[in-house]
């Protein structure tokens, strides 16, 4: 009776390292703790994780995946540079994308979702008075997953969540920045007000408003630090 548990004890031990190294290195890699550019020390982090190289590696594949890394030889892993021209490509589309969601969430959004959504906005404004950075664009990119998954279209939530880990790290970037938070936080407030009133029209033009602002103040961030190893394309 002994040896079935044991035998299935090891795959799941396996299965739960690896998505807890996948967890763990994007979040740095979306909070920059490892930047742009920069090689991924493999044994530092084995070390730092507890794991050995072969779930970091599985993860790293993972990560690869998502264009959050790229596998290189005789390099190892380096931290996909952040390219302005495409950075801006992307943002193009899902501003569509988040206007799209927003109009259809308006009627196809259940009220535990809309219950759920307005518990994230409310965990947002705390994190902001509180001065979370980091918390704060963890909670930003919930509701904005939220929204796209309230749409209830599998279609246009495939699509988004192919180019969301891309801009993860630049929408941190132009969150860092003292007067684009604020100026967050008061285009989520004018959000939220429209989805509540479930107005379709209004969601729909203020989430494209705000992934165009937020596009803009990106850009600008990717420019002034045009001189980092880990920015590339023309600036």
């Amino acid at each position: 009776m002994d040896s079935p548990a044991k035998t299935a004890a090891g795959p799941l031990r396996r299965e739960t390292l690896h998505h807890s190294a996948v967890a763990e290195l994007r979040a740095m890699i979306l909070e920059g703790e490892l930047p742009p550019g920069r090689r991924v020390p493999e044994m530092e982090l084995c070390a730092q994780l507890g794991i050995s190289r072969t779930p970091l590696r599985e993860a790293l594949r993972v990560l690869a995946a998502e264009g959050l890394v790229e596998l290189r030889p005789h390099r190892g892993a380096v931290v996909t540079p952040i390219d302005p021209k495409e950075i801006a490509a992307i943002f193009e589309v899902m501003e569509a994308l988040e206007s799209l969601a927003g109009r259809l969430a308006c009627g196809n959004g259940s009220a535990e979702a809309f219950a759920e959504l307005d518990r994230l906005h409310d965990a947002l404004v705390a994190q902001f008075h509180a001065g979370e950075r980091a918390a704060y664009s963890a909670t930003n990119r919930r509701i904005h997953d939220r929204i796209i998954a309230m749409s209830g279209n599998p279609v246009l939530e495939a699509t988004y969540r192919g180019f969301a880990a891309q801009l993860g790290r630049a929408r941190s970037l132009a969150n860092y920045d003292t007067d684009r938070w604020q100026e967050s936080l008061a285009e989520h407030e004018a959000v939220m007000d429209a989805l509540r009133r479930r107005d379709a029209a209004a969601t729909a033009a203020l989430l494209a408003d705000h992934s165009r602002r937020t596009a803009d103040a990106v850009l600008r961030s990717l420019r002034q630090d045009g001189s980092s190893d880990g920015i590339s394309g023309n600036r």
